[in-house]
């Protein structure tokens, strides 16, 4: 593997183990037939039938031991080039080989299979030298996954793993593996009691539990406030429309594999709306508008329903319904670069006023030679793709381009966020586009009376503030800041005898100034209820004694501190509004 990629050794290492496993597999489950183990972001996988056979964890150590065996015996892998009719024969016992190789045709494609000692799986390739070189593996888990991917069909078991050249790499892996599980925003969701999701609601459809609703909430009204600061107008649209809406804007002809299926009601066609912009430009329409008037902010909290297989559903960090942090700018030509300048500072205040630091810039554009994804106007695509660029470069933007990611509309400027483990992925978006006022046929009356057609910026800050939420549990390890916490404040008597009285005062006092209180009067141990409000991940727990009482003051201690301080009961309200005034800044 001398001179090859990084990736690509990974890629090699990984794909020879996927068969180091069928291998294994073969020789504990004699009957055992084998579908694709392709290499993924994660490692690799392998389908397998085990007849009615159901694996589960515990059978994992087994079948690593198995392979660790192989391994250790250090076959050579060897290729070989066989024909079509020689790969039918040799695997006709095996009727997903024969399923792969029957839709083969030898004439454009290279039929290869690898032999390693007893074991010859069909396979493209490359592969390494030898099996001991596949010594450093985990097999993670096993699934269920349908034959195809298709839910008509049966179902195979399907085994995950990873490989890596070192010891090191693997354990290092391991360890991020752990700390993601403890990040897992589904994990800490149901601990905090944020979400909760139910296959008789649906796959793919969070419910808001109230712990969850206030963080929602808080977040809709910390972008809200800012929008109607920068003079946007938000309005509500329904979560659905004429299928006919869809056909005018686009999305139906370049859209319509993300959609839910249409719905027939008394004769007229509707459909699940996947996004806003249709709606918003229904209601610029609505009015005639003079160039004074532009430019015009229209914003909106919208729920949105798009198709996700439900193998890619992820809690509320991937489903099928959310809200997003929706904006629709009609701007004309001149107020392209400052409205676009206003979005992206708004972009970075928000960044820093929420401690959102390792990000950087896409300027995401068409791949020409794709003419069934993007609207089918030259013109229009260079005319949009030189003004973003121009922009970006006048107001100082550092972006990297990508063919291939724009929106059928129009280019677009992605703020790619790095979590604090997996992969990056789009948080906030700015899309240009001269395509859909032209299609809905909008214009505005300019200063010699003719009538011209607005430019469109799609924007969203928050993105998804269902995927936003995801994002801060994951961030924060749902250490959230006082601001955005469900709980507040724990107020904590020692002794209700003694001191609940005036714990119930402190309480009715934070209770009135809006502060998200609690008190906690059970009949517990004082431990007890520490421990407890540590778990909860509560910022502030409130220690009432003798002391406070006598004093009339309060000892708090915060969450991740083990030191104890008392002050005025002023005091500390003082410190705590600030702290949520400045979002813990």
């Amino acid at each position: 593997m001398i001179n090859i990629k990084e990736n690509e050794k990974l890629s090699i290492l990984n794909h020879s183990c996927a068969h180091l496993l069928a291998q294994a597999v073969k020789h504990l489950y004699p009957e055992a037939l084998f579908w694709v183990g392709p290499v993924i972001e994660e490692g690799f996988y392998y389908d397998i039938d085990l007849g009615g056979i159901t694996l589960t964890e515990e059978d994992l150590p087994k079948i690593e031991k198995e392979m660790k065996k192989i391994a250790k015996d250090g076959k050579r892998i060897i290729r070989e080039e066989i024909s079509k009719e020689e790969a039918l024969e040799k695997f006709k016992n095996d009727p997903y080989k024969i399923d792969l190789i029957s839709r083969m045709d030898e004439k454009d494609t290279i039929i290869s299979c690898y032999t390693q000692g007893d074991f010859t799986d069909l396979c493209r390739g490359p592969h390494v030298e030898t099996v001991k070189l596949l010594k450093n593996f985990k097999l993670l888990k096993v699934s269920g996954a349908y034959w195809k991917g298709d839910a008509k069909n049966h179902m195979l078991q399907r085994i995950y793993g990873i490989c890596f050249e070192t010891p090191e790499d693997l354990e290092a892996h391991l360890k991020e593996l752990e700390e993601a599980k403890e990040r897992d925003h589904r994990k800490l969701g149901k601990e905090l009691g944020i979400f909760m999701t139910s296959d008789l609601v649906g796959k793919g459809m969070p419910m808001y539990l109230p712990n969850g609703y206030i963080i929602w909430e808080e977040l809709e009204n910390y972008i809200k406030d800012k929008e109607k600061k920068l003079g946007y107008n938000h309005v509500l649209t329904p979560p659905l429309g004429n299928v006919e809406l869809y056909k005018t804007s686009g999305h139906w002809d370049h859209y319509q594999e993300n959609m839910f299926p249409k719905m027939e009601v008394e004769g007229e066609e509707f459909v699940l709306r996947p996004m806003n912009c249709p709606h918003h430009m229904m209601i610029y329409g609505n009015t005639i508008h003079s160039y004074r008037d532009l430019p015009i902010r229209i914003g909106e909290i919208a729920r949105d329903c798009r198709f996700e297989a439900s193998g890619a559903l992820k809690g509320i960090e991937r489903a099928r319904t959310f809200c997003q942090n929706d904006a629709h700018l009609f701007v004309t030509h001149e107020q392209i670069e400052s409205e676009f300048k206003c979005v992206v500072d708004l972009i970075l205040e928000v960044y820093q006023e929420l401690n959102i630091k390792n990000f950087r810039f896409e300027l995401s554009l068409r791949d020409p030679e794709d003419k069934v994804k993007y609207y089918p106007d030259d013109e229009m695509w260079n005319n949009a793709e030189d003004t973003l660029r121009k922009v970006l470069d006048h107001i100082g933007i550092d972006y990297v381009e990508k063919k291939g990611e724009a929106a059928f509309y129009g280019p677009k400027l992605d703020v790619q966020v790095k979590p604090a483990v997996g992969n990056e992925y789009t948080l906030s978006t700015c899309q240009l586009d001269f395509c859909l006022p032209m299609r809905f046929n909008l214009n505005y009356i300019d200063k010699d009376g003719s009538k011209k057609t607005p430019v469109v910026i799609h924007r969203a800050i928050l993105g998804s503030i269902d995927r936003f939420i995801a994002y801060y549990l994951e961030e924060t390890k749902g250490v959230l800041p006082l601001w955005l916490s469900p709980i507040e404040i724990n107020i904590i008597p020692v002794n209700n005898e003694y001191h609940l009285e005036y714990a119930e005062k402190i309480f009715a006092k934070l209770k009135e100034l809006n502060i998200r209180v609690n008190l906690d009067s059970r009949e517990e141990k004082l431990g007890y209820k520490m421990r407890e409000s540590v778990m909860k991940k509560i910022p502030y727990a409130l220690i009432l004694g003798n002391k406070e009482t006598e004093s009339n003051t309060i000892s708090f201690r915060k969450y991740g501190s083990e030191e104890t301080i008392t002050m005025p009961i002023d005091d500390f309200i003082n410190k705590i509004t600030e702290e949520i005034k400045n979002k813990g800044n």
